[in-house]
């Protein structure tokens, strides 16, 4: 066992010393040590419930004949970061939770982990810690949040944002908007749509690294406690077998997990965060690959924010296990998962428990919500390494436009623009310099988007940024644009009144100005200065890299 190198042998009896002082028994010194990485906090809804599962893992590790060690990481809720300067925090803080989880597990030699996250950065950051460690690896994430009910509607966090755009347009009273912020977000869980948290929870399942239902079971359901146990259960089982994290997630594993969340309609930024994970398992993931899967699977379920179902629905319906039977002659079925079992054997044990809701909100391969999957990734003169838009989310309206660019040198600029209704239908706004490196960070533009929402204007005013999007972002919005504007990418030579021409089904972002006149731009562009000078942010500028490619550090 890797924990030996930690209390076995004579010149291990000091840290045989230190472990009984936090309570060990001889007893335990020949057990499987198995690291517990909670991501348990008091600031995000989502992470709030973590310690009681954390206490279900660790009964399950003790009734398996493993000893459990719990310790925790950061978390940042993208929610509260959303539409401020915090958010420069929240994509940059993957990297140091993977940095932190490699830090804990190579010191203290655990033999296993069971990690336990739940939201939209964390998620990815622990993923990304268990393939470049490569042991027994299963990952409980913590489940969705119930939507909240509002005028006999069910409700979620995106609810508010873009009701922040309807009370500025006076679509809503000043009482409507205090009943959704008091009703929409009604407990423990991750948002209630299929935000970026909840899709990734669905990859998570998807990749073979949780148990089967894992994904949709919400927060408040004893399920979530069940997996729990069952999951500390397990990672005794392939310490012994030693099935590692690598073991299981492989290439057919990744088209797997990207053909699972082309089929639900998944976050964007699921194309920032599985090209870093791929790296960590030794794998490279490019861009294209979303492109290439999204064309040949049909979208099946029309979740929050591109349709009207919720999570709860979806977990109703069968959550990732009933479509991967809707999926299976397209998946890799050999996969290995942490079951110990492949896809396939898991699906035959797969049994349907409401058929009705199974039928009626997950769509068939003959008639899908979509023809296509949930990401289409753009490229041309503006994105020519490519740009990312969830095109089940955009009215047909909006798949073809071209119109005139509202140029914006960050979020704020744009966001007071829209709040004073400067934005007029058929505009495209251009928020650059929120790329990866100019952010810095990468920030979210879910504030924008929704007031662009509220305000009615989704089916005729497209957003373009180097940074991203929430996954709770509607409309024709095309994030992730690369090279970014700091770098001197093209999205950095765009001038007022300039046209831009979209065409989603063609894959085509195109800026619609000649070679000269570009090319004379670009001799006279001057990079801007820094945004941050000093801290962890400011070291981060200088070593992540291209959004295309994850904006991992380099």
């Amino acid at each position: 066992m890797r924990s030996d190198n930690i209390k076995k042998g004579l010149e291990r009896a000091p840290h045989r010393s230190l472990l009984k002082a936090v309570g060990l028994t001889d007893e335990e010194m020949s057990l499987p040590f198995i690291g517990v990485v909670n991501s348990w906090n008091e600031v995000i809804p989502g992470h709030i419930h973590l310690d009681k599962l954390a206490e279900a893992v660790k009964a399950g590790i003790r009734m398996a004949g493993g000893v459990p060690f719990e310790f925790n990481t950061i978390g940042v809720c993208d929610g509260i970061a959303m539409g401020h300067t915090g958010m420069k925090n929240s994509l940059p803080s993957r990297e140091i939770i993977a940095d932190s989880i490699e830090m804990m597990v190579e010191a203290h030699q655990f033999d296993g982990m069971v990690m336990i996250p739940t939201c939209d950065k964390i998620v990815p950051g622990h993923l990304m810690a268990a393939g470049r460690l490569d042991i027994p690896t299963i990952v409980v994430t913590g489940g969705p949040m119930m939507p909240g009910i509002v005028g006999d509607e069910p409700r979620d966090v995106i609810s508010l944002f873009e009701a922040v755009g309807a009370r500025q347009n006076n679509k809503i009273s000043d009482q409507e908007l205090k009943i959704l912020e008091d009703c929409s977000c009604c407990g423990a869980g991750s948002c209630a749509g299929l935000f970026t948290a909840n899709t990734m929870a669905c990859v998570t399942e998807a990749l073979g690294l949780s148990l089967p239902g894992c994904g949709t079971a919400h927060a408040v359901d004893a399920k979530k406690t069940r997996i729990a146990k069952h999951s500390g259960m397990k990672i005794l089982e392939l310490v012994k077998k030693g099935i590692t994290a690598r073991s299981i997630v492989t290439e057919g594993a990744l088209d797997n997990a990207i053909r699972i969340d082309m089929a639900i309609g998944g976050s964007t930024n699921t194309a920032l965060h599985l090209p870093a994970i791929a790296l960590e398992y030794g794998l490279t993931l490019p861009l294209s690959r979303f492109d290439e899967i999204s064309k040949e699977t049909p979208h099946l379920i029309n979740l929050r924010p591109g349709g009207n179902k919720f999570l709860i629905d979806f977990e109703r319906a069968g959550g990732v296990p009933a479509i991967q039977e809707r999926l299976r002659s397209k998946l890799y079925l050999d996969a290995l998962t942490v079951t110990g079992k492949n896809l396939d054997e898991n699906l035959k044990e797969y049994v349907i428990i409401n058929p009705r809701a199974n039928k009626e909100i997950i769509a068939s391969l003959d008639s899908p919500v979509h023809a296509e999957g949930g990401i289409a990734v753009l490229r041309g003169s503006l994105a020519p390494d490519g740009s990312v838009i969830k095109q089940t989310a955009v009215s047909q309206k909006m798949l073809k436009h071209s119109g005139p660019a509202r140029v914006f040198d960050s979020e704020e600029q744009a966001m007071a623009a829209i709040m004073a209704k400067k934005i007029k239908s058929g505009d495209c706004l251009v928020i650059r310099y929120e790329g990866p490196k100019g952010g810095p960070g990468m920030r979210e533009m879910l504030s924008p988007t929704a007031a662009i929402a509220g305000m009615g204007l989704i089916e005729s005013v497209a957003l373009i940024t180097d940074g991203r999007f929430s996954g709770g972002t509607r409309g024709p919005c095309i994030g992730h644009v690369s090279p970014e504007a700091a770098v001197a990418g093209p999205i950095a030579h765009v001038r007022e009144g300039d046209t831009i021409e979209i065409d989603i089904p063609g894959r085509m972002l195109n800026l619609k100005i000649s070679k000269e006149e570009f090319e004379k731009r670009q001799r006279s562009w001057k990079p801007p200065a820094p945004k941050v000078t000093k801290g962890y942010l400011a070291r981060y500028q200088k070593m992540v890299g291209s959004a295309d490619k994850g904006a991992v550090i380099e």
